[in-house]
């Protein structure tokens, strides 16, 4: 895998707290992830879809101050030079898991290593709390997320029918998790 150089992962700041959602850029919807259960393993096909679409998410808005300096939260922001090309937001989860509830990477950055190093600087935040693993949520037609996350390690865990049901396009959120 071919690495971005000059890659700087630092926690938000108050003065970075305007680059936040800078990373916030369009992906491709592909295809969709088909989940089967058997036993107590989860296993999946991949359903490519004839035509391609593009979604992009809406800008979060959160009080960032409060990931600031914060024992069970943060966000780290991948810098090239002073350009802001990705973020990951964690939580530490009641389950003792972080949980991720964001990771982006600006488009002309993508496939260049900057995701992987965002999820070992997740890692070593976690460690250091002494949480177990990293999980987080994809909806199942997010089909190039979802194989990023099984490359990094990931496994299928779960699959929730009624969490998107306010959400037409969305049939299944899928539950990711990645035990150290």
């Amino acid at each position: 895998m071919k690495e971005t150089k000059q890659l700087t992962i630092r926690p938000l700041s108050t003065e970075s707290i305007p680059l936040v959602n800078d990373a916030n850029d369009p992906f491709l919807i592909i295809g969709r992830i088909v989940p089967q259960f058997s036993g107590t393993t989860w296993s999946y096909t991949e359903d490519r879809f004839e035509t391609i679409t593009e979604i992009r998410f809406p800008d979060d808005r959160l009080d960032w101050s409060t990931y600031i300096d914060h024992q069970d939260r943060i966000v780290l922001l991948a810098f090239s030079g002073t350009s802001c090309i990705g973020q990951i937001r964690l939580v530490r989860d009641w389950n003792r898991f972080a949980y991720i509830e964001n990771i982006a990477v600006k488009q002309s950055f993508r496939k260049l290593g900057v995701g992987h190093q965002l999820l070992a600087a997740a890692t070593k935040w976690a460690q250091q709390r002494e949480l177990i693993g990293l999980s987080l949520e994809a909806q199942d037609d997010n089909l190039i997320a979802c194989r990023f996350y099984a490359r990094e390690g990931f496994v299928l865990g779960g699959v929730d029918s009624l969490k998107q049901s306010a959400n037409p396009h969305i049939d299944l959120t899928l539950y990711w998790y990645k035990l150290f």
